[in-house]
């Protein structure tokens, strides 16, 4: 296991990290999306691309919408998933952090939103983040929760202060759904959109870059609804597997008649329809 990772929450400076505390953190996060979630699931990429970005080594913003509790721990297990060398930063509500005082430790940096204070430190932690290519910079870009069909979307302008403020790196739209499909138990469901590199080369001010994030998000989210109506995990790759069947004495009669068929039990709960031409991705 790597070292943990200290410094100090000064101007310019992200707050130390200990990669002990996240793994055991990411021990009961994992058990709990198992538990929570027929599957987490990433979409294909769009024209039959890579289903998530390369981010090399370049800083990176990941940016999102905002559906609902469980997105920090979908985030977390993502990024394990797919980049699992980065550490993992973004902004939580000070008050709530107060409650938590250890997830300090593994990335959550505590904002007080809606105040010039808040968004000062915001923007400094960003340009932190910006700076360092083993790092991932999470934000919740709608600043609160919202329905993954509201249109259009808008997102915090300190989003678009911030990918205009670095000078390298790229910023990546992400977009998360929680739809119920043909389990008891809800799909965790992930799009990505294409990189942006950041900063200033495209004379983009503030306003513009937070126009452009808007836009491409909404495109990803479409993306990732279409699919999700479609109900099928044929264009998706699977991350983490969760449970299946209803369990107790419903699922131990269907164990019984398969078994009296002579065939083997499968705990889901149907086929699934095939994709209509409007719902594929």
């Amino acid at each position: 296991m790597k070292r943990d990772v200290t410094g100090s929450d000064g101007r310019g400076q992200l707050p130390p990290f200990s990669r002990t505390l996240y793994h055991w953190f990411m021990v009961s996060v994992r058990r709990s999306m198992r538990r929570h979630f027929h599957g987490l699931r990433l979409l294909g990429g769009a024209g039959g691309g890579p289903d998530h970005p390369d981010l090399g080594g370049q800083p990176v913003i990941l940016y999102t919408n905002h559906p609902g509790w469980w997105d920090p721990l979908v985030f977390f297990t993502v990024a394990q998933e797919l980049w699992p060398d980065r550490l993992n930063y973004g902004p939580i509500d000070a008050a709530a952090l107060g409650k938590y005082r250890f997830l300090e430790r593994i990335g959550l940096v505590g904002i007080e939103p809606g105040t010039r204070r808040g968004a000062a430190r915001f923007l400094r932690i960003a340009r932190a983040a910006g700076r360092r290519p083993d790092v991932i910079f999470w934000v919740t870009a709608q600043g609160q929760f919202a329905d993954p069909r509201e249109r259009p979307i808008v997102i915090r302008p300190g989003v678009g202060h911030a990918a205009g403020a670095n000078e390298k790196g790229v910023i990546v739209p992400m977009a998360v759904e929680y739809p119920f499909w043909n389990e008891r138990l809800p799909e965790a469901l992930v799009a990505f959109g294409d990189p942006i590199p950041m900063g200033r080369g495209d004379g983009l001010d503030a306003h513009d870059w937070t126009s452009l994030l808007a836009e491409r998000l909404e495109a990803t989210q479409d993306r990732l609804a279409r699919a999700a109506r479609g109900r099928d995990p044929a264009p998706f790759r699977t991350l983490l597997a969760g449970d299946v069947g209803v369990g107790g004495v419903y699922d131990l009669g269907r164990r019984l008649r398969a078994w009296l068929a002579g065939q083997p039990f499968d705990p889901s709960h149907g086929s699934r329809p095939p994709l209509s031409p409007e719902q594929r991705p």
